[in-house]
This record gives structure tokens, C-alpha cells and sequence, in this order.
């Protein structure tokens, strides 16, 4: 018998199931889907007592293992720890469609590569929610070019660690996009390891003209000891002047680990200057749009002539910060100021009334005495 959780999670995993098992047909041949959305290359591995039973898991483990994928594409690593405690069922209801690019089958297992697409909406509304920025604005695409050095000579097409690094990243759909040549024949006889080491511009402008890029980035990476890598990049890119220069050992202790840990860490400092930069901008966009406001608001404010009475100076000090904190109130402006007494002109938004109403909620009576409007504590 299903468990409660998994049986809601399963209502939602039905929803798409069609789809799911439309695109399956079609999978093999799909080209590679970009949007910032969607997820792609999700790896399942689900036994049950069936097949069938395996596939259905699968599409529920599929979306649970896409999710930090794409939050941490969206925000940051914060914003996946914040978002650690979010059940199955509440990722599930984010989820638009799923669909097969890769799977197998037998007995009491699944094996399968997913495209995993959640909604838009309901991903903003569980980072607002939170209290967390979202970044979507995307970078333009930069071309990564992986250059491995070592004793044996230097490669750029041929399988290695350092390219292998970079493609495991999968950033074609990342905030800044990263592509990684195909290293076909036409990229093979475009660039050769000599002229990507002397970082020939007029080749490797070929490579990003074909992959209708906006930079491109040498990467170039070599053995420092027996398990740790030198990475160095460098070049011009939409984010400004590119240069790396680390070596990295990873804790895993072998030297493909290591260039997968310099692969993601240049790339997250990539990432993180973009969300920065893109975060500033907002709020400084917001500030602005929020002062316009300000100026047109009091722009149309009115002014009205009142007189404060009071007794000390703590005391108008009081009455005045009570003034400032009152809705509809714009400003007060100190036309004479005596030992007993103000004469203000109180800058308002709103009708008179509702500012007598906002005032009064406050704790001060705004009245016409003798011609003269007055203000006092009541």
C-alpha cells in the first residue's frame, strides 16, 4: 500500500504522465532543450517490483533531484540550503512537465535521463516567500575552450579529464551559459592545440562565430603533482576581463575530481559576479523608481499651515516623530519655531479628512480654531 506522502506525490506525477510517456517516443532523437526552467540530463536508477512500478518512481525522483539543480541555478548555494526542508509534494506542485531523452528497462527496474521543466510562477512565489533574490536574466553565451597540457603534448579535442570537467557542468542553461565546442571536424580544423595555447584571436573568433557566442574563454589546464591540476582562464567576456589562475587538489584525492572541482569553481565565480552585478542593478532600479514616486508624490501633496503648541523641546520632539510616522503624511516643513510653539506646514497626500482620521489614530487632534488649523496631543 502507498504511504501518504508518496501517494500525493504520485497524484502530481500523473498529471504529466502523458507527456512524460508522449515524449518518450521521441527522446533519442530530441535536441538538447535549453531554457532556464527546465533541467536536463536528470539520471534515474529505480528498482520495484516491476518496471512499470520503477517508472513511476522514477518520474517522482526525477523532479526531486532537478529541483536543487534549479534553485542553485536561480539563486545560490544559500538559497539551496534554505530551500533544503521543501517536501516532495511541494516540488511536485512546481513541476510543469517531464520527458525521457534516454531509458532502459527490466525486470524490476528503471534506468533513465530526464528532462525535468518546472513552472515559472511557482517557482518565483517559493523563493518570494523565503525572502530570496532571483536572478533571470541570463548572461550571453560564452564559449569555453578546454586546452589539457601534459608531458604527452597538448590536446583540445581529444577525451580528457579537463574537457570531460566542463561538460560535466552542464551550463548551456545556467545563468551565465557556458558552451563547450563539439570538437567536430569543422571545430578540429578550425583551431588547432598550438594556436588555442597562443590564443590566436582570429581562430578562436571562428569558434565563437559558430556557436553564436558573444566571448569566448581559453581554459587551460595541466598536472600539478600526482592528484591536483593548475587551471588557468583567461580572456574578455560580457562579465568584463576574465583571469584565473589556482591550482586545485580535490578531497577526493584523484586528479579528475580536482579538475571537476576547477571547472565549477571557475564557473560559480562567474556566476556569482553576474547575480551581484544583476542584484545592484535591481536594487538600484527599485531605489530609483521609489524615489520617482516620492518626488511625484510630493509633487502633488498639499500644504497645509498649522500651528504646534507644546511646552518643551522633548515634548515637540515627541509630537514631531508621531507627525512623520502618520500614513498620508509627506513632510513637515518649520516655518517659525518658538520656546512654546511651532508654526508647520504639514505636507499631505490624502484628503483632509482621512489625515485628521490618520492623525487622530495617533494620538493628535488636528483642528480649526479661531481661522487657524492646530495640532496637539489628545
Amino acid at each position: 500500500m502507498l504511504s501518504r506522502s508518496f501517494g500525493a506525490v504520485l497524484v502530481a506525477a500523473l498529471t504529466v504522465i502523458t507527456v512524460f510517456l508522449a515524449s518518450s517516443l521521441a527522446g533519442r532523437a530530441a535536441m538538447v532543450e535549453t531554457g532556464l526552467y527546465t533541467v536536463t540530463g536528470v539520471d534515474v536508477d529505480v528498482t520495484d517490483k516491476d518496471a512499470s512500478t520503477a517508472r513511476t518512481k522514477a518520474i517522482i525522483e526525477a523532479q526531486v533531484k532537478a529541483f536543487p539543480i534549479l534553485v542553485e541555478r536561480l539563486g545560490s548555494t544559500s538559497a539551496l540550503e534554505q530551500l533544503a526542508d521543501l517536501t516532495p509534494q511541494q516540488i511536485g506542485r512546481m513541476l510543469r512537465s517531464l520527458s525521457i531523452e534516454e531509458e532502459h528497462s527490466a525486470p524490476g527496474r528503471y534506468i533513465g535521463k530526464l528532462t525535468v521543466r518546472f513552472l515559472p510562477n511557482k517557482v518565483r512565489a517559493i523563493f518570494a516567500e523565503r525572502g530570496l533574490p532571483v536572478v533571470e536574466e541570463q548572461a550571453p553565451p560564452i564559449v569555453v575552450l578546454p586546452v589539457w597540457r601534459s608531458p604527452e603534448g597538448t590536446i583540445v579535442w581529444e577525451e580528457n579529464i579537463w574537457r570531460k570537467a566542463w561538460l560535466d557542468l552542464k551550463a548551456e542553461q545556467a545563468i551565465v551559459p557556458l558552451i563547450v565546442p563539439l570538437g567536430d571536424l569543422q571545430d578540429t580544423q578550425a583551431i588547432t592545440p598550438e594556436e588555442a595555447l597562443a590564443m590566436d584571436p582570429v581562430k578562436l573568433e571562428s569558434i565563437m562565430i559558430r556557436y553564436d557566442a558573444k566571448a569566448i574563454l581559453v581554459a587551460i589546464a595541466e598536472p600539478s603533482g600526482e592528484f591536483a591540476i593548475h587551471a588557468i582562464m583567461s580572456g574578455d567576456s560580457p562579465l568584463g576581463k576574465v583571469a584565473f589562475d589556482e591550482n586545485y587538489q580535490a578531497e577526493e584525492g584523484t586528479i579528475e575530481a580536482s579538475a571537476s572541482m576547477a571547472a565549477r569553481s571557475f564557473h560559480n565565480a562567474l556566476l556569482d559576479h553576474w547575480r551581484s552585478v544583476k542584484l545592484k542593478m535591481a536594487a538600484r532600479a527599485q531605489a530609483e523608481a521609489e524615489a520617482q514616486r516620492a518626488a511625484q508624490a510630493v509633487a502633488s501633496a498639499q500644504a497645509l499651515p498649522v500651528a504646534v503648541p507644546f511646552r518643551n523641546a522633548d515634548e515637540w520632539n515627541s509630537i514631531r516623530q508621531r507627525i512623520l510616522s502618520v500614513d498620508g503624511v509627506l513632510g513637515v516643513d518649520i516655518s517659525t519655531f518658538a520656546r512654546n510653539g511651532a508654526m508647520i506646514k504639514l505636507m499631505f497626500g490624502s484628503s483632509l479628512e482621512d489625515l485628521r482620521n490618520a492623525l487622530y489614530a495617533s494620538n493628535l487632534r488636528l483642528d480649526r480654531i479661531r481661522g487657524t488649523w492646530v495640532l496637539q496631543p489628545r
